[in-house]
């Protein structure tokens, strides 16, 4: 594991800049305005001297995404007989009986409330939760919580139920409209990415040219739109508006452009450094950003400690440590969309204030010149949009389930409006970021990706009214004895991806680990632009847009492309001279490549990434080039050097290919990148060599480095991360990951189903300082497992009470209870409706790949264990994230 070591003393000054995570969520009601009303009531924290209510506070865009304090909302059966202020809750049916409108839950002074409060942007004293009630008991990411697939998916049945239960034309409307909802979603997400895709492209392209000079008839217009065909004296370079009375000429340009890069560079951080957010100390992880410099720490030791009487009041003394800082808009930001859609929380990461900090730091990071592309972050915008388009419609607000199918489509907008390929955005969505992707999310993605590629079309932001980033046709077909060169191209442009994580993460662990640097992200910024402006303004490659360069050099020799930097031979003499320059922008490029990604700036390695490969592979297609122009007598040419000057050849096709290659190494994207690569070119004549080439480039990649950019950045943050995709080899069963256990993690009821609340509030602050937010406490009868109830619903049950000091707590069926008249007033001390009596739960003899796929599949968040019918511990899902963390990580050391 590993922290950041930024001390306690910088993040006072920033609390006061954030508000508090902690506000309470308010309640949307969401009856219909015809038909049989819902069986809903309101639920009421009581307030109490010791709990202060937080119902003031209304919730903020930095409120975390799935609200982790939120209980379980339930529906009540159609066939309850229930009373519009107190239904009558079912007690045989773990989801029966859930309100359509979410409650006040109001976690007061409890330890659930102060570390969320923790977790979020107020920085209060955290002495009580810096320690831990046992050693062994300490959950990996303890301030994460997962989404209950299985409940959200039974929820929203029982609010279907209830909605085609209504008769008449307006039920009909109504349900109809509820149908709709997804669609309307869809349509406004894709709009709303492309209007924001539109303005950050014209923003940073006009900066971009800024740093060279401006339009003298409209100074907001680029240097192609100021002057559309060629050069012309409206455009007018700063060397020519300072007369070159600074330095001279040519170093007034210089200096002007040194000074841009710098400054653009600063902007973007110092917006970036706004979304800082601190996790308390108490919590053992890295860091939770992309800058790699993460300090392992030796994990606790599991002790065993028989004295079950130790009070958890009295937790054991552990030596403090710096708090941990992350930026939400740093960095891409795919490897947190990845990690969210899995049904995790990350708090702040799809808020508003993320939204507009990392758009308008995009746009100055962009436009600085540093090398970095605007596609990744353009996914977690678009996610961004995504999120807040769901409070329009409480059907995804208040489901966190459905809410990721609206996000995973939001997310294929992003590659849509990147690259202007909606069938790449659609593949994307289902092979990066998606972890549930049903066909009916499918649909609606490839609705929202049309929607998306159709809005940029008439926005026409690169103003050759087309949707692609850009655009090229290979009018020549290759030959046969291209195909090796293609196979070369996927294996170095495969071999250059596992390279270039292998060096980041070297470069992480060595530079980044200065204390200056890692206190002090600005100066890492400032160090990469000056590097970036120094060695990079001199190579006429290298000081060009990243997109732009990409585009020349996958651009094709022919008499109608133009060659603005002459990379088109007319003879076999020109050859060694262009490959030279392609030689020095491909060592350039990889090195600010490599120290580049991972600062403080909203940065993306789509593009950066394809640009080192297209470097390479034209330096590739210009050697195969000159080998057939050297020797047109060979057999093995065909009929190549008919035409003249080997034309056959295209080094701009070896320059793609390397591209996709490369990024392929880098992301491990296949059937994606060959869909985009084919929607850029729009020729089916390279469907075949791009594929090869990527095919070859996975494998390659694979056999390097197993783990792809986004894998290694979700391991070195320790994003929770169950990853469906890779499943390591399991050869132990569950006994392997179940403590032993515990009384105080445990509700027996053998003498009596009446508990003291105060015990109950006991158990309950004993899970939320092992971080299981989102955990449970199993009920035991003879040691016999008759029911579970979820933490969040324990903790609201007992924040309802008026008097929890004297109160007992029914945590188990008495018909003499049960059998009372369905008009009364609900006992707030009777938990029984709060009980699961079915949890889910294994042998303990249970193979390792059952308790895999029963996680991944079925979303659970824990599983009970059972030894010969009795009970016998509890796994959480964030344990067994910890197990396959540490068995793959045995693995790797072999």
């Amino acid at each position: 594991m590993a922290r950041d070591s930024t001390p306690a003393a910088d993040t006072d000054a920033d609390a006061e800049a954030h508000d508090p995570m902690t506000a309470s969520y308010l309640s949307v009601a969401s009856q219909q305005s015809a038909g049989p009303p819902s069986p809903t009531y309101t639920r009421r924290s009581r307030m109490r001297s010791r709990r202060p209510s937080l119902s003031d506070h209304t919730p903020d865009e930095r409120t975390s995404l799935l609200r982790p304090s939120r209980s379980h909302i339930r529906i009540q059966s159609p066939n309850g007989s229930v009373t519009p202020k107190s239904p009558r809750l079912s007690r045989h049916q773990s989801y029966a009986g859930v309100a359509l409108n979410p409650k006040h839950h109001n976690r007061g002074g409890s330890w659930g409330q102060r570390l969320i409060q923790a977790i979020g942007d107020r920085q209060e004293s955290l002495a009580e939760s810096k320690g831990s009630i046992f050693a062994d008991e300490r959950v990996w990411y303890d301030q994460f919580t997962s989404t209950d697939w299985v409940h959200d998916s039974i929820a929203d049945a029982y609010r279907v139920k209830a909605l085609r239960s209504r008769k008449g034309f307006w039920g009909k409307a109504i349900v109809l409209f509820d149908g709709a909802q997804g669609w309307i979603l869809s349509a406004v997400v894709g709009f709303l990415v492309a209007v924001l895709a539109y303005c950050v492209n014209v923003a940073e392209t006009t900066m971009f040219d800024f740093k060279d000079g401006y339009c003298a008839k409209a100074w907001y217009l680029r240097e192609k739109r100021c002057c559309p065909h060629g050069p012309c004296t409206d455009w007018r370079n700063w060397s020519e508006v300072f007369g070159g009375r600074i330095f001279g000429e040519k170093w007034t340009e210089f200096a002007i452009y040194l000074v841009a890069v710098v400054m653009l560079s600063v902007l973007s951080c110092l917006l970036t450094l706004t979304t800082k957010t601190v996790v308390p100390s108490a919590y053992r992880m890295t860091t939770l950003d992309e800058n790699f410099a993460a300090e392992h720490v030796s994990p606790l030791e599991d002790e065993d400690n028989e004295d079950e009487a130790v009070s958890p009041r009295q937790p054991p003394q552990e030596p403090e440590a710096a708090p941990m800082v992350y930026y939400s808009a740093a960095g891409s930001g795919v490897a947190e969309v990845r990690v969210i859609l899995s049904g995790f929380v990350l708090h702040g990461f799809l808020g508003f204030k993320t939204l507009v900090v990392k758009s308008a730091g995009l746009i100055l990071s962009v436009a600085s010149g540093l090398s970095l592309g605007k596609e990744g972050p353009y996914v977690h915008i678009a996610t961004c949009i995504g999120n807040i388009a769901c409070r329009l419609f409480a059907k995804y607000d208040q489901n966190d389930a459905k809410r990721r199918e609206v996000l995973s489509a939001a997310a294929a907008a992003g590659v849509v409006v990147a690259f202007g390929a909606p069938l790449g955005g659609v593949l994307f969505g289902l092979e990066e970021v998606a972890y549930f992707f049903p066909a009916k999310t499918l649909f609606r993605t490839f609705f929202c990706c049309i929607t998306a590629a159709l809005s940029l079309k008439f926005l026409n932001p690169y103003g050759t009214h087309k949707i692609v980033m850009f655009e090229v046709r290979y009018k020549v077909d290759w030959e046969y004895f291209e195909l090796g060169s293609f196979i070369l191209c996927g294996i170095l442009g495969g071999a250059a991806g596992a390279l270039f994580i292998k060096a980041s993460r070297k470069w992480a662990v060595t530079f980044r680990k200065i204390p200056t640097i890692k206190k002090y992200p600005m100066v890492e910024v400032i160090m990469v632009a000056l590097i970036t402006a120094l060695i990079g303004y001199w190579n006429p490659l290298t000081k060009l847009p990243v997109a732009k360069l990409l585009l020349n050099l996958a651009a094709p020799c022919d008499d109608e492309s133009r060659d603005p930097l002459g990379l088109c031979p007319d003879d076999i003499n020109e050859i060694p001279g262009i490959m030279r320059t392609l030689l020095a922008a491909f060592v350039i490029k990889g090195f600010l490549t490599i120290i580049t990604f991972g600062i403080k700036v909203p940065a993306g390695i789509y593009v950066p990434s394809m640009v080192v490969g297209g470097l390479m592979g034209r330096i590739i297609g210009h050697a195969v080039q000159w080998v057939v122009l050297r020797f047109p007598s060979w057999g093995i040419w065909g009929t190549c050097p008919v035409f003249a000057e080997a034309t056959c050849v295209q080094p701009g096709v070896y320059g793609l290919i390397a591209a996709g290659s490369t990024m392929c190494g880098v992301t491990r994207l296949s059937v994606t990148l060959a869909v985009i690569l084919f929607e850029l070119t729009g020729s089916l004549d390279y469907v075949l060599p791009f594929s090869l080439a990527i095919l070859v480039a996975k494998w390659t990649a694979d056999a390097m480095e197993p783990l792809s950019i986004y894998d290694l950045l979700t391991e070195m943050n320790s994003y929770p991360f169950l990853n469906n995709k890779h499943k390591p080899i399991f050869t132990s069963d569950l006994a392997d990951i179940v403590p032993r256990v515990r009384r105080e993690r445990i509700i027996d009821i053998t003498n009596s189903p009446l508990v003291p609340a105060l015990s109950l509030r006991t158990k309950l602050e004993l899970l939320h300082r092992a971080g299981e937010l989102d955990g449970g406490l199993p009920i035991l009868r003879d040691g016999v497992l008759v029911g579970l109830i979820p933490a969040p619903d324990l903790e609201y049950a007992l924040d309802s009470l008026d008097d929890e000091g004297s109160s007992l707590c029914l945590m188990a069926h008495v018909p003499s209870i049960d059998d009372d008249d369905g008009d009364a007033v609900r006992d707030p001390t009777d938990f029984t409706p709060y009980i699961d009596p079915a949890p889910v739960a294994l042998d303990i003899r249970s193979p390792m790949d059952l308790v895999y796929e029963c996680f991944v599949k079925l979303g659970l968040r824990y599983i009970c264990v059972l030894k010969d019918g009795r009970y016998a511990g509890m796994t959480h899902k964030k344990r067994f994230v910890k197990y396959m963390r540490e068995l793959e990580e045995k693995e790797h050391a072999k």
